[in-house]
Formats: C-alpha cells, structure tokens, sequence
C-alpha cells in the first residue's frame, strides 16, 4: 500500500491546492485605483469612510490574508472567527479562536465583538464578509432567552443522530440571532459584500455557514420537524422547545425571507468549492498516469452506506479491467455519521473502515477518504486509506474491525493497527487552511492472473 498511499496523497494535495482559500480570493477580488472589484461588482472606495472586514469559518484566515493584500491600509477594522489552531499572520485584521463542531464561549465573544462592529455601520461603511466552513458553529450569537448552553445541547443531539448540515442548519438559524440573514439585519444601512467558500453541496448560500448574509427559505416549522425526525422533541432543553413552539405560532420573529430590504445592499459570492478540488484531483491523476473519472460531489448518507456504494463501484470496475490497466475513481461531499457506540472517530474514518470491510481480501483497490479542513471528528487525523489487506492484517494481530466500526471507534481501530503492523492508514496533514468539504480518491488496478485466481 506504500506506493498507492504515495499517489493517494499526491492527488489528494493537488486538490486541497485548488481551493487554497487565499487564491481562491485573490481570483475574484481586485483593486483598480479607488475601485474595488469582486466577482464583477464594483464599489467605489472613495465614497465609504470605513471598509471593515468581518467573518468566520475554518479558512477565513488566509482569506483574510489575500484581503489584506488587496485593500492594504484602506481597512478600517476587522475581525475573523477561526477554528482553534486554524489562525494566520494577519496585519491589521484579528483573529478570534473557538471550538468546532460544539460552540464555545470564545465563539460568543468573537460574535459580540462582530456585532458591535457591523451595528456601527451606516451608509458609507462597507462590509466584507467572509465565510466558509465551520462559521455555523463558530459564529455564535444565541436569541434572547437562550443560551450558549442550550445551543451546545441541541448541537451534539443532532450531530450524534447523524442529522445533515442543511437540516442542523434549520434548527441553528431559529436559535441565533446572525444566521438566517441576522448578520446583514444587523449591518443595515452598511453596504456588505460577502465572499464564501463553500462546504456545501449544491452551493446553497442559505446552508453555507447558516446564511448570515442571506435570506433564509427554512421556517419554525422545519426547524421543529428536524427535531421530531430524529426524535429529540423530549430531549432538547425546554427553552429551546418553548421558543421553536412559540415561533410557530408567529410569537417569535422569524429568519430573514426574500425581498427583506436589509438584502438589498448584499451580494454574495462563491470564491471556491468541492468542484475546483475534484477537478484539480482527476487533472492530477491523469498526470500520474490513471483513466480518472469523477463518481459525483454530492456523497451524503450514512457513511457506512456510502462506503458500500463506492465499494460496489470500485470492485465492479476492478472486474471489468484488462491486467495493468489503471484507474481512479473520486468523489467528493460530506456524509454523516450516526453514534450509537461511545468510540472515537469521524466520518471519513468510519467510511474507510467500514470499506476496507467491503473489499477485505482483494488486491488492485486503495481508498483515501479525508477531510480537505485536515480534521476529522474530534481527532487529529484528517481520514484514512485503506486496501484490501487492511482488514486481514487487523485480525492477525486479533483487531476486530466490525467491533470497532460498531463503537464507532474508527480512530482508535486505526491507531491500533499502525501500531501493531508499523504501517501508515492514518491520514495526518494538520489544519489546511481550507474546508470544501470531503475527497474520497480511490485506485483500482487489475492485478490478477488468470492462472492463479486473484
């Protein structure tokens, strides 16, 4: 596996490349003189007295960074929200640290601290807001009569049910004060223009990162049903079903809707997503000499259930091919993982052992399914690659893969069996920088000999 974990990772770092977060700014945003130009809207610096930079999210360091750059001196202030250990040097723009994928204290303060800068704005102050992945958790500003507390609840009940982003999203926007178009309610009469990273699929602007500059289409009701869906109805904190009940009944206001004249001063722009990374992974699989095709950006699921759909495809291509041939197969999105054990672990871990269980035994099919932020549920590890030897060498060493996937235990499954058979299936890179979401790249290769069998 030495060789193709080589490739794997080759690839896997072309792709993270791609959606750097200071390039993928540094594209769509430039400066002419006095004009500002991002992604084909033009403003005018001469006619605002304060340009202030504001955001959140697990990249918006370095797109602070390329910020900087362009605009120099002319900011005024600013302030970015980051994953812990995911900061930047940055000049004149701060940086606030907090606790992803549960909300912190640390994320309460740096969201006060955005609030009081956009609160001031008025009609000769321009926002620019960043945003990417991760900004849901980390931009934290809970309503009135709620707490940080209640939010952290709610957030590790969904999380743990293997709810999807767009439905933990439904309930965060109810329960905050800047997501659902909170953030451009609050910056009114200021002019704000947002530049996003996408994490999510299909690139919808009031699912990324909760829509703080857009408007939001979820109501009460979705929020509610959400929370009924993966029966928590009785195990939320009671305020936070009094408040989702009473805004059900229009008793409390709702998120931001099309047409709120807060909006009109918007405009949001996708800078980068999952696409610019499968592309830049399949251009450089092909370099490496491998038939490359792209499965699909939208994986979502069980991650247990995509693992079996992408074993299916690798050992159904693996069958069809002449003996030397080679070919990569990759797909891109974020699953989901429902925690019935008390292991550790995170999606992409999960995915990979529950497919090196589906293709034990067979030779020629190597997996890397990781995170593009570099983490990986609460550990260090960014994913795994995995063969068809991975579980055999497990239960030499009397590693029980299917216990351990049943725990939800993967890190640790992992773990255990580097250290057992000094191999390497722990993908390790550290905070990227960025965060488009995951890659799995998969390498089949038809080693068998007709004579022999495989």
């Amino acid at each position: 596996m030495i060789q193709e974990r080589r490739l794997l990772i080759d690839i896997f770092s072309a792709a993270l490349v791609a959606v750097d977060p200071y390039t993928s700014v540094r594209r769509v945003a430039t400066i002419e003189g006095s004009v500002f130009h991002a992604a084909g809207a033009a403003y005018d610096l001469d006619a605002f007295s304060r340009i202030i930079v504001v955001g959140a999210g697990k990249a918006t360091a370095r797109m602070a960074m390329a910020i900087e750059d362009v605009l120099g001196s002319r900011i005024s202030d600013g302030l970015v929200i980051v994953k812990q250990g995911h900061s930047a040097m940055l000049r004149t723009i701060k940086q606030a640290e907090a606790a992803h994928p549960v909300p912190n204290e640390a994320g309460v303060e740096g969201t006060k601290r955005i609030l009081a800068m956009v609160q001031a704005a008025d009609e000769r102050t321009l926002v620019i807001c960043l945003l990417s992945g991760g900004a849901s958790a980390l931009f934290v500003a809970p309503v009135n009569g709620l707490t940080l507390r209640d939010k952290q609840e709610v957030t590790t009940l969904l999380l743990k049910s293997g709810a999807s982003v767009g439905e933990l999203n439904a309930v965060r926007k109810h329960m905050s004060a800047v997501k659902g178009g909170g953030l451009s309610k609050a910056a009114c009469p200021g002019q704000i223009v947002t530049m996003i990273l996408s994490d999510v699929m299909g690139d919808h602007l009031d699912v990324i990162a909760s829509g703080p500059t857009t408007s939001d289409s979820t109501t009460f009701a979705d929020a509610m049903a959400v929370i009924e869906r993966y029966r928590l109805k009785e195990k939320i904190p009671l305020r936070v079903r009094a408040f989702l009940e009473r805004g059900m009944k229009g008793r409390e206001p709702e998120t931001v809707k099309s047409g709120d004249p807060c909006l009109h001063k918007t405009r949001n722009v996708i800078v980068g997503g999952i696409a610019q990374a499968l592309s830049a992974a399949q251009e450089k699989s092909r370099r490496l000499g491998f038939t490359s095709e792209i499965i699909t950006g939208e994986l979502q699921g069980e991650a247990r259930d995509a693992a079996r759909t992408l074993a299916r495809a690798a050992v159904q291509l693996r069958e069809s091919l002449n003996p030397g041939e080679r070919r990569c197969l990759i797909s891109g999105g974020e699953t989901t993982v429902t925690v019935r054990g008390n292991g550790k672990g995170g999606r992409n871990q999960e995915l990979a052992l529950a497919f090196a269980l589906e293709i034990s035994g067979l030779n020629g099919i190597t997996l890397l399914s990781a995170g593009t932020d570099g983490t990986d549920g609460p550990t260090e590890a960014a994913g795994a690659v995995v063969d068809g030897e991975t579980v055999e060498k497990a239960r030499l060493y009397g590693i029980r893969p299917e216990t351990y996937l049943e725990n939800n235990d993967s890190y640790t499954f992992f773990l255990n069996v580097d250290a057992a058979t000094h191999s390497k299936h722990h993908v390790i890179t550290g905070p990227t920088g960025t965060n488009v979401m995951d890659l799995q790249i998969m390498l089949i290769e038809q080693h068998r000999n007709p004579e022999k069998g495989s």
